[in-house]
This record gives C-alpha cells, sequence and structure tokens, in this order.
C-alpha cells in the first residue's frame, strides 16, 4: 500500500484535524472582530491573505509541491474561482464586524446548502429533494434572523446590513466552492486552488491601499498577522483532515464551529444571544444536515 492508502484508514486524526481547523479558524474570526472598527476592511483581507500565504508556501514546499505544483492549464478558471473568493472574503469580514460572530456563522451555514444549488446550475448535478429540502430550512432560519429587523418601527441599519451581507457572503462562497469542484475534477491539485486565491485576495485587498489605509500600532499588528497565519493554518488542518477521512464523515464536525461562535460572543465580546437567533440556529443547522444527508444515504457504486 502507498502512504496515502494507509492515511485513509486514520479517520480519527482526520476527525481531529477537522476540529482543529475549525479551532483555528475561530481564532482568526476574532481577531478579525477585534480590529474590524479600527482597520479598514481591505487592508484586513490584505493582511488575511498575505500572512496565510507564509505557512501555505511551506506545507506546500514540504510536500514538494511548490514551486511546480502551482502550474496549471486553466489560468482563467483559477482567476474566476479566486474572484468569487476574494469577494466572498470582504463581504465576510464585513459581515463580523456588524454582527455577533454566532450570527455570522449560522448565515455562513447556507453556503454548503447553496454550493448544491450552484453545482446544478452550474455544474449539471442533479437536484435532489435532499438539497431541495436543505434549501427550505436553511433559508426558513435566515428569514427568521432577518424577520424582526423588518417588523420594527426603526430599522437597525447596521444589523440588517450585516445579514444581508451574510447570506451573499454564503452565495459567493457557494459559487467558489463550485469552481473549486470543477478546478478539482481535473488536474489542478488543492495546493494551487489555495495558493492562488490567497495571491488574488491578497492583491485586492492591496489595491484598496489608495482608499486610505492606517498605520496600525503594534498591539493591531499583531492581531492582523495573527488572523492571516490561523486562516493558513486552519487552510491545511482542513486539507490534511479530508487526507485521513471521507467528507461525508467530517461532515457532522462543521457544526461544532458554531460552539466557538458561540462562547466567542459570550466570553470575548460579552455579546448576548439573541432569541431570533436561538429560533433560528436549529433550522440552518438542519438544512445543512439534510443535505449532508444524501451522500450518506447513497449506496456505493456497483452496490445492489
Amino acid at each position: 500500500m502507498t502512504e496515502i492508502d494507509n492515511s485513509i484508514d486514520k479517520p480519527r486524526r482526520g476527525i481531529l484535524l477537522r476540529l482543529l481547523a475549525g479551532l483555528l479558524f475561530a481564532g482568526m474570526v476574532v481577531m478579525i472582530k477585534a480590529v474590524s472598527e479600527k482597520v479598514p476592511l481591505g487592508e484586513i483581507v490584505f493582511f488575511r491573505s498575505a500572512f496565510a500565504m507564509i505557512p501555505l508556501v511551506i506545507f506546500l514546499y514540504l510536500r514538494r509541491e511548490f514551486p511546480h505544483g502551482l502550474r496549471t492549464k486553466r489560468p482563467w478558471s483559477h482567476v474566476l474561482r479566486s474572484g468569487f473568493g476574494a469577494a466572498a472574503m470582504f463581504t465576510s469580514f464585513a459581515t463580523i464586524a456588524r454582527l455577533p460572530v454566532a450570527e455570522a456563522t449560522v448565515i455562513g451555514y447556507l453556503s454548503p446548502v447553496l454550493t448544491a444549488v450552484a453545482g446544478v446550475v452550474l455544474l449539471g448535478e442533479r437536484a435532489t429533494v435532499y438539497r431541495i429540502g436543505g434549501i427550505a430550512l436553511g433559508l426558513a432560519g435566515v428569514m427568521i434572523l432577518v424577520w424582526p429587523e423588518l417588523g420594527v418601527g426603526e430599522l437597525d441599519t447596521r444589523r440588517f446590513t450585516g445579514l444581508i451581507l451574510g447570506v451573499i457572503t454564503a452565495i459567493l462562497t457557494s459559487l467558489a466552492l463550485s469552481m473549486t469542484r470543477s478546478l478539482a475534477r481535473t488536474t489542478e491539485s488543492p495546493g494551487a486552488i489555495a495558493f492562488y486565491f490567497a495571491l488574488c485576495s491578497g492583491l485586492a485587498g492591496l489595491a484598496t491601499l489608495p482608499g486610505g489605509w492606517i498605520m496600525p500600532s503594534a498591539d493591531t499588528l499583531l492581531l492582523l498577522v495573527l488572523a492571516g497565519l490561523f486562516g493558513g493554518f486552519a487552510h491545511i488542518a482542513m486539507t490534511l483532515a479530508f487526507r485521513y477521512a471521507e467528507a461525508s464523515r467530517l461532515a457532522a464536525f462543521e457544526y461544532v464551529a458554531i460552539i466557538w461562535a458561540v462562547l466567542t460572543d459570550l466570553v470575548i465580546f460579552s455579546l448576548p444571544l439573541a432569541p431570533a437567533f436561538l429560533l433560528a440556529l436549529p433550522l440552518v443547522l438542519a438544512g445543512a444536515a439534510f443535505a449532508a444527508m444524501e451522500r450518506s444515504t447513497q449506496k456505493p457504486a456497483g452496490s445492489k
């Protein structure tokens, strides 16, 4: 057996790496929210992307995939995928600045459901009852979050904008994931996809420099650098997790992220949980879980 074949038989290691990735992503979000009131959005995107490339390049070098592994036969597909991803990063960070972390995280669970829709529309995949049901439940949960803002006399513009940006982030992320799936079906390596995404996002953030960046203090600079490093290491942990365990086996552990998000709001930022969030949470999670059930209920190829 090859080394990769042996690694597939280590699901516990894959699960631990998936949990580690979620914790690292949560740490990244804490850093971003902590600086979001002081640092321009484009500057945050630049630091997050630029410093994420450090662990990513080291990882690719250790796997002997740098720089030759970055060769591509589909450069414009990488540009499109990276463009969707970079736009999602901008809207995601803008969402985090306006909403509690837990609410931003819950809206993010729309992404895998919408990815199923994008797969049908863009990649010619089948529309199934699991995908349709997941979409319905997920959208119902998001509507519960949005409805209190529409039902009051004076609209909380900042919060409502955050909710809309969160939905836009989920749409953009689903498009980026669909493009990732399309690239991965060919000769494009996961390392190349991640590298070009980080590069494109960093350049997009740098393009906002004429709009007015700030000179960060030492503490703020540290938070910006840590956001990038946490994001880079989280991506590596996620990549390795899928090497050791099947995606369907790891799907349930996606939801552990909501625990870190709730603790972040309660412990670090002292933000209470809104009643609408408590109602929306089970619906959005049920939608994501229902969509994920399709993979686990399908029969393996060749079975009777």
